[in-house]
C-alpha cells in the first residue's frame, strides 16, 4: 500500500508539472529539465507582474496543489525510510550505485520471493530490462527492452542508472568500471542506462538470494560475503 501510494502521488506530481510547464510555455516562460525546476518556475511566475492577474491567480492554485503533493510525497518517503532502516537486506541493497534507500525499499516491497526466479537474468527479465531478440538470416540482433513486468521498479533502476552515468560522464563517478567506460564509448547514453539497470537488477537478485553485501572499488564493483 505504501509503495502504491507513493507511485500514485509521484505520477500526479509529474502530470501536474507537465501541465504547469505547458501553461507557462503559452506565455513564453520555460524552465530547465528536472522536477526541482518546477518550483523555481512557479516562484518566478508569482513575481512576474507582466502576466495577466487571472493567469497569476491560476498559477497560484497550481503552486498550492504542487506544494501539497510534494509534502505528501515527503511524508510517504519518510515512512519508507523508517521501514528501510529496520530491514537489513534493504540496507545492503541501498549500497548498490543508483539504488539508494528508496530504490532498495521498493525492491524489497515489490519483488516476490527472489528464489522463485532461477537467475539474475530472469529477475531483470521479470522487470522488463532484458532486450528483445530479433533474428535475421541467422544473426541475432537485440532490440529495445521488453517493458514487461513491474514498470515502477524498472523506472527506479533506469533513473538511478542515469544518475550514475551523469556522474561518470562528468568525471566525478567513482563507479566507472572498465565495462561501463567501454559501453559509453560506443553506445548511446540511454542504452547504457538500461544496460546498467539490467546489471543492477542482477546484482540485487544475487544479494537478496545469497545474503551478500555490495562492495565497490574505483576499478570494478564486486560482491563480497557479508560478515
Amino acid at each position: 500500500m505504501l509503495v502504491g501510494m507513493r507511485d500514485r502521488l509521484v505520477r500526479n506530481r509529474t502530470q501536474l508539472a507537465n501541465a504547469i510547464r505547458g501553461y507557462a510555455a503559452e506565455f513564453g516562460l520555460t524552465a530547465a529539465k528536472g522536477i526541482c525546476r518546477v518550483e523555481v518556475l512557479l516562484a518566478d511566475i508569482a513575481c512576474d507582474n507582466t502576466l495577466p492577474q487571472l493567469a497569476r491567480d491560476l498559477f497560484a492554485i497550481h503552486r498550492r496543489e504542487y506544494e501539497l503533493l510534494q509534502v505528501e510525497i515527503e511524508k510517504v518517503e519518510a515512512r519508507l525510510m523508517e521501514w528501510h532502516r529496520k530491514d537489513e537486506c534493504s540496507q545492503r541493497l541501498s549500497r548498490i550505485p543508483g539504488v539508494g534507500p528508496i530504490g532498495a525499499s521498493l525492491l524489497m516491497m515489490k519483488t516476490p520471493d527472489p528464489r522463485l526466479l532461477k537467475s539474475g537474468r530472469d529477475f531483470a527479465a521479470w522487470m522488463g530490462l532484458t532486450p528483445k531478440d530479433h533474428s535475421t538470416a541467422g544473426r541475432a540482433r537485440p532490440g529495445g527492452i521488453t517493458r514487461a513486468g513491474d514498470e515502477l521498479l524498472r523506472s527506479v533502476l533506469v533513473n538511478g542508472a542515469t544518475a550514475v552515468l551523469k556522474q561518470v560522464r562528468a568525471g566525478r563517478g567513482r563507479n566507472a568500471s572498465p565495462w561501463l567506460h567501454n559501453l559509453l564509448g560506443h553506445k548511446k547514453p540511454k542504452l547504457v542506462a538500461v544496460a546498467l539497470a539490467n546489471r543492477t537488477a542482477r546484482i540485487a537478485w544475487k544479494m537478496m538470494v545469497s545474503g551478500e553485501s555490495y562492495r565497490a572499488t574505483p576499478a570494478q564493483p564486486v560482491l563480497a560475503k557479508a560478515a
